[in-house]
């Protein structure tokens, strides 16, 4: 059998200003949401792996995050965290259908 897919609505647009991030709660996993000057929407895994930094915390740049504890640089779209430093986070689909915003498990 295959996975079953989850869509988890989590908010709404207008809940969230561009630049900016909201933490949504999926079960016992905690989801960084971001909403980008371009308008799309990303969300990451909201623990920086170096520290353990709450990333929705940290300042939005493009499409990366700075991590608020000690300024490490993730890319927002595949989790990647940049050159010198090492190690990534997870990364969650997301679907904007009617202005409200569904995260897929």
């Amino acid at each position: 059998m295959g996975k079953t897919i989850q869509r988890i609505k989590v908010a709404v647009v207008d809940e969230i200003p561009q630049k900016l991030g909201k933490t949504v709660y999926i079960g016992s996993r905690e989801v960084a949401l971001f909403h980008l000057e371009t308008g799309e929407f990303h969300a990451i895994e909201n623990r920086c792996p170096h520290k353990g930094g709450v990333l929705v915390e940290g300042m939005v740049s493009g499409e990366h995050v700075f991590c608020p504890m000690h300024d490490w640089k993730i890319n927002i779209n595949d989790g990647q965290v940049q050159k010198p430093d090492k190690g990534c986070v997870k990364t969650f689909k997301v679907e904007v259908e009617n202005n409200e915003i569904f995260i897929i498990l």
